[in-house]
Parts: C-alpha cells; structure tokens; sequence
C-alpha cells in the first residue's frame, strides 16, 4: 500500500466509480478504507457485473446502497456524471451524519454547487465545492484541485490526507471554485471545437498542410491531440459545457460560442462507438471521412 495511503480508522466514501474514482482509488491504495457507491449497481446485466468486478479488482468495499456506503462516514467524495450530481447529493443528505465533508468534485455550474450545498448543509454536513482543473489520467492524485467553501480550509486537509498532493483554496464562497473551472473551459474546451472544425475544413479543401504550417509552431501535434480528446471524452465534455453554458447564463451572458462548442464536442464524442482510437492526425481524419460523418458535424 503507498505511503499516503489512508487508515482504516479514516471512513472515506466515493459516489460514483467511473474513471475518476478508479484512477484516484487505484493511485492512493485506499482498498478497504474506501466504501464506493455507484448507480449502476442498481442495474442488471453487464454493468452491473462491469462495476462490482472494478470493486473486487480495486479491493475497495463496494456497497448495494447509498445508505450502507454513507452511514458512519467522515469524508465523502462525489464523482458522478454532471446529470446526477444533484441527485448525489440529496441522497447523501438522507444518510450521512452531522459534520460530515461532503466533496462535491463534480463539474456542475456554481448555482447548481449551490443548491447542492443547500441540501447537505440542511442536514448538518459540511459542503465543499471542489473543481478538478485537469484530466484525472495520467496526474491521479497529483490532479489540481480548486477547493471553495465555508469548510475549505479543513476540506483541503483532509484530501491532503488521503494523499491529494495539489490542492489551492480559493474563498470561503461556495461556487468559486466551479466558476473559476466553468468559465476556464469557454477556452479549453472551445479551443478543442475550433480546432476540430478548422481541421476539418482544412482536409475538405485539401489545403491541410498549408493552413497548419500558416499558424506557426507545431499546429499539427496540437491538432491531433485536441482530435484525440473530442474523440475520447466529447460526450462528456458535452455534458461539461452544458453545465458551462448554464454558469453563463448564471452571470447574464449569452453563451453564444460555448453552444456551438457543446454541439462540436458532443458529434466527435459519438463517433467512434468504442472503437480503437487512430494513431496520428491523419488516420483520425480518415476514420472521421470512413464513417460519413463530416457532414452531420458540418450541419450539427
């Protein structure tokens, strides 16, 4: 088990085992100091067998319930799907007991951590709003994390002691840090959406090689990788810049560029269907090209 690895005596509770809690619970060791929830052992079939065998692989305590993974917890850590979280947390409320630290990770807009907040602090639990700045995989533990609240100050002990290692405060408000993460990503993730409908007209055109080399430095690298991220994670970047949309419009501002990113992101998301990613930019573009798909991202 690696140094950092917490205590048993430390309850610790993951909502949601995708791959944020897998990469976190693999990285700490946390095994058995670790009970983990997660929805889709409420269904039959392949995910649920999926889910119960990432517990056994992980030696994590997998629990049926809600109730039975929250009862008697000190720190929990909510890692759902943008969707659920709000539902996490007003489950949570129902079970867990006065005092509690409830980490709401989750990539939600800051009046949603709100509102979040408003049911775990209703019954006594402690809320933190904490916003993960960076993809999980490859950082793990070492991931920035931006953690916000009236309770940050011990928040960011107690993730330090289950071996977080990059943790920066950013007020006592409930949603700073989500809007610091939400507003961030009009550029990251905007940035990717530009990238692909550039490359893409750029290939149509036939004037690919012309077009990177006009921007300088080494556009192709970049393009290929922000190609590679749509691809892999666009359906829940997505789900992400809907919840960016929403803190837009949270603070009055129309969010005419991140809509179009929404619908970018979420078309490349689709397409591969779990097939093998293309190596290089090339290849990518050719399976985009094989599978018809160019024009519904054109007219998305």
């Amino acid at each position: 088990m690696p140094d950092n690895a917490p205590s048993n005596s430390l309850s610790l509770t993951l909502i949601g085992f995708g791959e944020a809690g897998r990469t976190f619970a693999t990285a700490g060791g946390w095994r058995e100091a670790a009970r983990v929830y997660d929805i889709k052992t409420d269904r039959s079939g392949m995910a649920n067998d999926e889910m119960r065998a990432a517990y056994a692989g992980l030696g994590v305590r997998g629990c049926d319930t809600a109730r039975e993974a929250l009862t008697g917890t000190r720190i929990v850590l909510s890692l759902v799907t943008a969707d659920q979280a709000t539902p996490a947390a007003q489950d949570a409320a129902q079970h867990i007991a006065p005092g509690t630290l409830f980490c709401d990770l989750n990539s939600v807009s800051p009046g949603r951590k709100r509102a979040n907040a408003a049911a775990i602090e209703a019954v006594g639990g402690r809320y933190v709003d904490v916003a993960v700045m960076a993809p999980v995989q490859p950082a793990a533990l070492t991931v920035p994390l931006l953690v916000s609240g009236p309770h940050a100050d011990i928040a960011a002990e107690m993730l330090r002691n289950i071996g977080f290692t990059t943790i920066r405060i950013c007020g006592a408000a409930i949603g700073a840090a989500s809007a610091t993460k939400m507003v961030r990503s009009v550029m990251i993730k905007g940035i990717e959406a530009l990238t692909a409908e550039m490359i893409l007209a750029a290939d149509a055109a036939g004037v690919t090689e012309g077009v990177l080399a006009s921007l300088g430095g080494d556009w192709a690298t970049k393009a290929d990788y922000n190609l590679d991220r749509m691809l892999a994670h666009g359906t829940r970047r997505a789900a992400e810049m809907d919840e960016v949309a929403q803190t837009l419009r949270e603070l009055g501002i129309d969010p005419l560029m991140t809509e179009g990113t929404i619908v970018r992101q979420r078309a490349l998301g689709a397409m591969l269907h779990g097939a093998p990613m293309p190596e290089g930019l090339e290849a990518k573009l050719t399976a985009i090209k094989d599978r018809h798909s160019e024009p519904a991202i054109r007219s998305a």
